[in-house]
């Protein structure tokens, strides 16, 4: 029988974030939520500009401590090498992100190799380096929150997305498997978004509308006529959800996909 770490963690206090690709959309969703807990949060992303515009709304928003970690997931070597940086000037990472741009809409029939190869590091392999920098001082703290945004097609696959639709599967099957390895009070989960409001889905929009004839307006329309909540997410719904599995109140939610879709799918 496993016995829970405890070693006075101060979740208030202590807890330091880290999330990945925080400029904008879901990434900023997010971060903006976990600022809200009066944590530390340490925002990743490629755009220095709009890192400093986020840290000012951090603050405002109740993050107890910000920081701006300007890097480019493509580049794993100087990733890596930054967040190891980051945990010796500012001690563990409590809880972690995993967060970035899907792959290319297109069939995947028509998929070339490299876009594989590249979507698997850039989510599979950066996640798993990730996680294995800031376990240790997750398991030394005895909490750990390792959070990665996926996508519906982990349930679903969504037609036109057919190298998202194999990373995003793959992501999960890491994930699942890191559920039943990780030690306790460090947890592993996923959130599934559906049709979110973001950059992303404009282009997506915008992609399939022209593969299809149609206009953009009439792609979203059909989108919505099956949302039973008759509208598209918002970044700040899926942060609220990241938050709440990035806080104590979820210390018994591990390993699972939560889908966020307004009832888009139909899986039980």
């Amino acid at each position: 029988m496993h016995e829970v770490v405890s070693v006075g963690f101060d979740f208030e206090n202590d807890a330091h974030a880290l999330i990945c690709g925080a400029s904008k959309g879901i990434g900023r969703g997010a971060a903006l939520a976990v600022a809200r807990l009066g944590v530390k949060v340490t925002a990743l992303a490629r755009s220095a500009d709009l890192l400093q515009e986020l840290e000012v709304e951090l603050r405002s928003a109740g993050a107890r401590e910000t920081r701006a970690l300007v890097a480019d997931l493509d580049q794993r070597d100087a990733l890596f090498a930054q967040v190891e940086s980051l945990i010796r000037a500012a001690g563990p990472i409590h809880i972690l992100l995993n967060n970035t741009g899907g792959p290319a809409a297109g069939p995947l029939v028509e998929a070339e190799e490299g876009a594989f190869l590249q979507a698997f590091e850039r989510h599979v392999l950066v996640s798993h380096g990730l996680v294995r920098r800031v376990l240790p001082g997750m398991v030394a703290s005895g909490f750990g929150r390792i959070i990665n945004v996926l996508s519906s097609s982990v349930r679903e696959p969504i037609p036109g997305l057919g190298v998202s639709n194999t990373i995003r599967g793959a992501m999960a099957s890491w994930s699942k498997t890191l559920s039943r390895e990780l030690p306790p009070s460090v947890t592993i989960n996923n959130v599934l978004p559906g049709k979110i409001d973001t950059g992303r889905l404009s282009e997506l929009k915008v992609a399939l509308a022209r593969k299809a004839g149609a206009s953009p307006e009439e792609i979203e329309a059909s989108w919505l006529a099956n949302i039973p909540e008759g509208r598209l997410g918002t970044p700040e719904e899926i942060g609220g959800v990241i938050a709440f599995l990035a806080s104590p109140a979820a210390s018994f939610v591990r390993g699972v996909s939560l889908p966020v879709d307004g009832g888009q799918l139909r899986v039980i």
